[in-house]
């Protein structure tokens, strides 16, 4: 047994037993759901940056990296930005809404702004979408677990899925707060230890003029079209404004002031974050050239190219994002099944008990269809872009309007949340392909939002003549 199996072995089991020490502060929904709304500062900031952080932001953006350079910082440096506007605008708004109306999830926003069938068909949707980003986790879980032992991607699906699914299921949202803060100390340390060997003699000139470095390599602004530089800002920042996961962290703060330092540390620490995966990608591109598999750029590099002892704490720390991020999109999905589907539809009178074992269940049956779908999707970028893309032109116009419109109406969420999903799909596989530079989401995004302020003027001019009728 190798160096590097050892350490990921031993940290797999000390995850397991803190989810599983955890567990016995949950005997309640709303400590599983919300951590009881006890999140100070410092577990708001481990919370958020553990779920924005995983193997998109590390795996997937190196891969990135190794093919467009430094403007591969655009995919965690987006997040970053986005978090700033969310700590300041929209999660002080529904923490605010979430205390005085007691909400779980943002289904009990949607439902109180609109009505059950809007938080019905968001429910949907995420549930869809969270599967896919589950699998990305689990894929980039796997080609750690390829390269240092030869484990098959099914086995390693299974192996990281197994991990995340028991602590996780056992202590919730506040067990994933305490697990997270030891997750996000493993990672910061194997990144950092290893930037130095990174970057070697030569620094970050050397990367972009190594003889395998496209001319491109140093350009901060370079894209060359959707899912490259900076149209990842269209692509992830708004999913950092409403996704469900963040939303639901959001809840679990104690204070309004807690919140927002919280989640604006994090937002810091992503801008800062998001060079690093980028630089290794970088130096994998200038020392290990022919890389066909943009998932493997990232494990293959640490486990080939850094001492043994460092690359062993290096891939703890990537399988550490992975698996914390793995225990996010849990938690969304979860609670979404068993709050917005199952109390909501299935079983109204559902007891507090009953409402947490469901909500476990569902963890435990999310994570197995996670492992499953993982062995269907081809890449990292690949699962992390169908969430992503479906979580923007659904959420992101019903959250945001019903939040800063008067009287918008149902209507006017559900014909958005239908128009922005039609747009996605036709563009991505009717325009797309033949005119590169056509953005899905930007178009999926600008039609919701023209049919949601048309739908809801109508209402509101119907409204206001019904009452000067009346009058």
């Amino acid at each position: 047994m190798t160096v590097h199996l050892v350490l990921l072995v031993v940290y797999s089991v000390g995850v397991v037993a803190l989810g599983l020490w955890a567990a016995r502060l949950v005997r309640h929904s709303s400590e599983f759901f919300v951590a009881g709304r006890t999140l100070g500062p410092g577990l708001i900031f481990a919370t958020m940056l553990a779920a924005n952080i995983g193997a998109g932001s590390t795996v997937g953006a190196a891969g990135v990296a190794y093919r467009d350079g430094i403007s591969a910082w655009w995919w965690v440096g987006s997040a970053g930005l986005a978090s700033l506007l969310f700590a300041t605008t929209i999660a002080p708004r529904l923490w605010r809404l979430a205390k005085t109306h007691q909400f779980y999830t943002t289904g009990d926003y949607l439902e109180h702004r609109y009505d059950g069938r809007v938080r019905t068909v968001i429910a949907l949707v995420t549930c869809v979408g969270s599967l896919a980003l589950l699998a990305g986790q689990l894929i980039a879980g796997a080609a750690i677990l390829n390269v240092v032992a030869g484990i098959p991607r099914w086995a390693g699906a299974l192996i990281g899925g197994a991990v995340m699914t028991i602590y996780f299921s056992a202590g919730g949202l506040l067990g994933s707060a305490w697990v997270n803060s030891v997750q996000l100390a493993v990672m910061v340390a194997g990144f950092l230890a290893a930037l130095p060997f990174v970057l070697g003699p030569g620094g970050f000139a050397g990367l972009t003029t190594s003889p395998q470095a496209p001319a491109w390599f140093g350009d901060f602004l370079y894209s060359g079209g959707p899912l490259s530089g900076w149209t990842f800002l269209v692509l992830l920042g708004p999913s950092f404004l409403i996704s469900p996961g963040l939303i639901q962290k959001a809840y679990g703060a104690r204070s309004e002031r807690a919140l927002t330092l919280g989640i604006g540390m994090n937002a810091v620490a992503l801008l800062l974050f998001a060079f690093l995966p980028v630089l290794f990608g970088m130096a994998a591109r200038s020392s290990l050239p022919g890389i066909t598999d943009p998932n493997l750029v990232l494990p293959a590099f640490l486990a080939t190219q850094l001492p043994v002892w460092l690359g062993a704490l290096a891939l703890a720390a990537v399988f550490s994002t992975e698996v914390d991020t793995c225990d996010a999109i849990l938690f969304m999905l979860s609670t979404t099944i068993s709050k917005d589907v199952y109390k909501r539809h299935v079983n109204p009178a559902a007891t507090d008990a009953q409402l947490l074992r469901v909500a476990r269940i569902a963890a435990v049956v999310g994570g197995a269809a996670g492992v499953v779908l993982s062995l269907y999707l081809g890449t990292v970028t690949d699962a992390v872009a169908t969430f992503y893309s479906m979580i923007v032109v659904t959420l992101l116009i019903p959250i945001v309007g019903g939040l800063y419109t008067a009287r918008p109406g149902s209507a006017a969420a559900l014909t958005s949340i239908g128009v922005g999903l039609g747009t996605l799909f036709i563009v991505r596989f009717g325009v797309t392909p033949h005119y590169r530079w056509v953005d899905p989401v930007l178009a999926g995004l600008v039609l919701a939002a023209i049919a949601y302020a048309a739908v809801a003027a109508g209402r509101r001019a119907v409204l206001d003549a019904g009452s000067v009728h009346a009058r």
